[in-house]
């Protein structure tokens, strides 16, 4: 048993990111819920709910807005600036695997090239989609 921990320690990353995609659905379902249940209130009064109450609504249930790279506003933010921090996060990783791969750590260098390649591919699709972001803002 020990040794299936030692053999597959990475599982626990991609285990954590569903587990915290699923928690921010579960999020995003009770945020939409509640919008709708103060809409309900807004209609029994016969008033008019506000703008950003309806607003709220639009956004898919399913979005975190986080990761999406399609230079939306995420939260106030500026449009792109999600996809800027994946391009300096992705590119920064890989910089430490490559350096982890070019000094043989832990003698798995050939693993750790891959890795940084995958991160770099990463990187490079995430700069090109705040480029993209960066360059639709404009026009």
């Amino acid at each position: 048993m020990e040794d299936l921990f030692r053999s597959y320690w990475w599982l626990l990353f991609p285990l954590a990111w569903f587990v915290f995609g699923g928690f921010s659905s579960f999020l995003n379902y009770r945020r939409q819920k509640d919008a709708l249940k103060l809409i309900q209130t807004y209609a029994e009064r016969g008033q008019e709910p506000p703008a950003a109450l309806l607003k709220i609504l639009e956004r898919p249930i399913d979005d975190s807005g986080m990761w999406d790279g399609s230079g939306g506003d995420r939260g106030g933010g500026r449009p792109g600036d999600g996809s800027w921090f994946s391009v300096v996060l992705f590119g920064v990783m890989a910089v430490g695997f490559g350096y982890g791969a070019y000094t043989d750590m832990y003698g798995a260098s050939d693993a750790l090239i891959i890795v940084t390649f995958v991160l770099a591919g990463l990187s490079l699709a995430c700069l090109v989609s705040a480029l993209r972001a960066g360059r639709g803002r404009r026009n």
